[in-house]
């Protein structure tokens, strides 16, 4: 363990040395090992590139019990016994409007979505800009209109900031990081440790469609296709869920590396397998048009309003009727089982009876979708 992650344990009386050293050491034997020497752009596309950089910088650096859980936010125990999600994004697309989006609904609806599947009720959120000089003001203010638009709809508000600006060609227009704060409500638990063998995995709706507004949107390709981005807030999808099926053991939204690195993260955290059924797995026509002609699996490409969940088998078919029930969800689909074994892998069942492992993602076939 690192001289810094030792330097927190002695300082850190609350947790026992023993734990924390075994969580840490427990993930690290499932990540990939970094071997690179500089970053590259596949260490920001969410699959196996970024696990290694993740584990073998920030996990080493930092190494601290609320980290070692390595979710989308951490989960904080208040005095008050109230439980906070804490969770910090940053948004980088590049074009910054495409359609059905642009980076300022992006970086909104990111963020709520990351607090919202980790069970919180997503209630502030703080933003800061880095811009580049020459950025016209007319587009800033339309980036923040559009911040404030999705707050309002998702009902938090945006309460604090900073601003930098950089010399031209240090920042390619805009960056924004955002962090947000909600609460738990009180009884409400979800976790990798609770997903059991037999268990029920759904999918909130199609695949993909983010990723490819996005790609197609830059017009590098000689590809024309009505694919619009998904983004918006899961958290209203995310409450009918969790009131229809209360016995929800996990969430995740599917952004960078899709639905397959999340599924590939779910089954290392758990210690179990996920099969997924392929002829159940919602994808729309141009979006698996498109794939098929860059050579992508669907399963790999980034989504911004979609969310995979392990619902309890008694509760699924409740919780996809709830799903269906709100526009959000309409396609929302039961798309695979929690199984014992192979452990720690993701097998998809085909549609002419065989079987395929879905590996983590591995380079970056998509490079700045959000």
């Amino acid at each position: 363990m690192s001289r810094s992650a030792r330097e927190y344990l002695a300082s850190g009386p609350k947790f026992a040395e023993s734990d924390v050293i075994e969580r840490i050491e427990s993930f690290r034997r499932r990540r990939p090992r970094l071997l690179d020497d500089h970053v590259t752009l596949a260490h920001g596309a969410g699959g196996k590139a970024s696990a290694a950089l993740v584990d073998a910088v920030f996990v080493e650096a930092f190494a601290n019990p609320l980290l070692a859980s390595l979710g989308d936010g951490a989960v904080i125990d208040l005095p008050s016994g109230e439980r906070l999600v804490l969770s910090t994004d940053s948004f980088v697309v590049q074009p910054r409007r495409f359609p059905g989006g642009s980076i300022g609904e992006l970086a909104v609806h990111g963020t709520v979505n990351d607090l919202a599947v980790a069970g919180a009720v997503p209630q502030w959120v703080s933003a800061a800009f880095v811009l580049e000089e020459g950025l016209p003001i007319a587009e800033l203010k339309e980036i923040a209109t559009d911040m404030a638009a999705a707050a309002a709809a998702c009902g938090v508000q945006i309460v604090t900031g900073d601003t930098k600006v950089v010399p031209n060609g240090a920042a390619d227009g805009l960056f924004i990081t955002t962090t947000g704060a909600g609460i738990i409500p009180a009884g409400r638990r979800l976790s990798a440790q609770s997903v059991r063998t037999g268990d029920k995995v759904l999918l909130s709706g199609s695949m993909g469609d983010h990723g490819m507004a996005v790609m197609l949107a830059r017009g590098d390709l000689a590809i024309e296709a009505d694919i619009r981005s998904d983004t918006a807030s899961v958290s209203p999808l995310v409450e009918l869920l969790l009131a229809a099926a209360p016995s929800t053991r996990w969430l995740r939204d599917a952004t960078r590396g899709g639905v397959g690195t999340v599924c590939n993260e779910l089954a290392q955290a758990c210690g179990l397998g996920v099969l997924l059924e392929e002829d159940k797995l919602p994808v729309h026509p141009m979006v698996s048009g498109a794939c098929e002609l860059l050579g992508i699996d669907p399963l790999y490409v980034a989504n911004e309003g979609k969310f995979v969940a392990v619902v309890a088998p008694q509760e699924a078919d409740a919780g996809l009727a709830a799903l269906r029930s709100h526009p959000l969800g309409a396609e929302a689909a039961e798309v695979g089982e929690i199984i014992a074994e192979p452990e720690q892998t993701v097998v998809v069942r085909t549609g002419f009876g065989g079987t395929r492992i879905v590996d983590m993602l591995v380079g970056d076939p998509l490079p700045r979708i959000c």
